[in-house]
């Protein structure tokens, strides 16, 4: 098993994170419970940033929060410098809460409805990454109201598409995002974009997928975008300032996958953009990136506690843990595959092939297929790693089962982030159908 960031085994043979003993925070905070490495956090914004600055390129590296929103990830990725991109007004008042730079703030989304667009810019949000001509329209009459200039990015579907999951693939043409860059869609958001004086707008946005393991997509889009750039310098006298080339840089979840460095991935982008714009004879534009689950996704590690067993001769062993899609619809989503150890027992060598179910009323509720483990019991504890990205963010009240508490975890100390939610915070916004029958 290779370890992510502080991961380590310790004296008593259990999983330590952040100089903390698993077991001990399991029955601190009880499980399941999400935990992140924080120093690993740390690690990853820094080499993104490194990368620009050792290069001499303006940049701004931007928390993709949707893989991971909270008040206190918020507040870390403020203290390390990040910029923060927002889908919805839910991720914007997150944002607002921690006292995140409003300036630093990109908000996206597909379907942003007006009463979004108000509040982000009577908060003076540093930039609007327009989707589309119905939020084009919102926005230019909200500005008129208001007499105020909003900065924003045009998102395009420059056509390339990533080898990734078909549910996540975003940049290729047939796609829900965006200005599509060949049927004109784009040409005529930017020419109503230019002609009005309440939309600065400061160049394109892409994001062509998730989980990357390849530059070839970014290299790719990068040149059709400057193709149409170059087009519109000449046609309309446009210069793009801003360059967004999106995120979805892959992470390992498994031996299978094979990520490249973060290094890598803004090394090759900014050879690429620096190539196109000497091509084109254009000036170098700001590089943003959108890094979200490459930030904090083998960050993040989920502790089950162990329940039932079903053994059916011959054919499977399951071993059920007390969360399940609840806590991580990703299996069930989109297939998705980790990896996990007892964390109580790491050194203890395999002894059977199981199957790790969850406990919600489906089928298909399995974590994962074929896990060698030591046999286990109802006293061990299950780690499953690299759950940091879309766990918390995307868990349920299924079956009415409650969210897991966050704890963040660095330097040998432990701080709930989030707290574990009650049955009683399930049904605080429930009101009655009629008055509760007395026995």
């Amino acid at each position: 098993m290779e370890f992510h960031g502080t991961a380590k085994v310790n004296r008593l043979g259990h999983l330590e994170i952040g100089g903390v003993d698993t077991i001990e925070l399991a029955e601190k905070y009880g499980t399941p419970l999400y935990v992140y490495d924080v120093a690993l956090i740390r690690e990853r914004a820094r080499a993104f940033k490194r990368t620009f600055d050792n290069a001499g390129i303006t940049a701004q590296v931007a928390y993709a929060s949707k893989a991971f929103s909270t008040v206190a990830m918020v507040q870390l990725a403020a203290e390390e410098n990040l910029s923060l991109d927002v889908v919805s007004g839910g991720e914007l008042y997150t944002a607002l809460a921690a006292g995140f730079p409003t300036e630093r703030i990109h908000f996206h989304g597909n379907n942003k409805s007006r009463e979004e667009l108000v509040m982000a810019i009577e908060n003076n949000v540093g930039c609007i990454v327009v989707d589309n001509f119905y939020e084009l329209d919102m926005l230019k009459d909200i500005c008129k109201e208001k007499n105020t200039v909003i900065k924003v990015l045009l998102r395009v579907t420059p056509g390339i598409e990533a080898h990734t999951h078909d549910y996540i693939l975003t940049g290729q043409e047939d796609s829900k995002f965006g200005f599509d860059l060949q049927n004109g869609q784009a040409d005529e958001a930017m020419k109503l974009c230019l002609d009005d004086k309440n939309i600065d707008v400061l160049g394109l946005h892409c994001h062509i997928g998730s989980q990357i393991f390849e530059t070839t997509g970014f290299i790719l889009a990068a040149q059709k975008i400057f193709e149409k750039l170059h087009q519109w310098k000449k046609d309309l006298s446009f210069d793009s300032t801003v360059l967004n080339l999106g995120g979805g840089f892959g992470i390992r979840y498994t031996d299978e996958d094979d990520p490249i460095p973060a290094a890598q991935y803004v090394e090759e982008i900014i050879a690429e953009v620096k190539k196109q714009a000497s091509h084109y004879s254009m000036n170098m534009p700001e590089i943003w990136i959108e890094p979200g689950r490459s930030l904090v996704g083998d960050a993040g590690t989920t502790l089950y506690r162990i329940g039932s067993r079903k053994d059916v001769p011959n054919i499977r062993q399951y071993v059920a843990v007390d969360g399940g899609m609840s806590d991580n619809i990703r299996p069930a989503l989109y297939q998705a595959k980790y990896e996990a150890i007892l964390a109580n027992r790491v050194m203890d060598k395999p002894e059977e092939t199981v199957s790790i179910a969850g406990k919600c009323c489906e089928s298909g509720d399995m974590l994962i297929w074929d896990l060698p483990l030591p046999r286990s019991g109802d006293q061990d504890l299950l780690a499953v790693f690299c759950t940091g990205a879309y766990g918390y963010s995307m868990a349920n009240n299924y079956n009415r089962l409650p969210r897991p508490a966050v704890v963040f975890l660095e330097n040998s100390k432990d701080t709930l982030v989030v707290r574990r939610e009650t049955f009683e915070d399930m049904v605080k916004l429930d009101l009655p159908f009629k008055e509760k029958v007395k026995n």
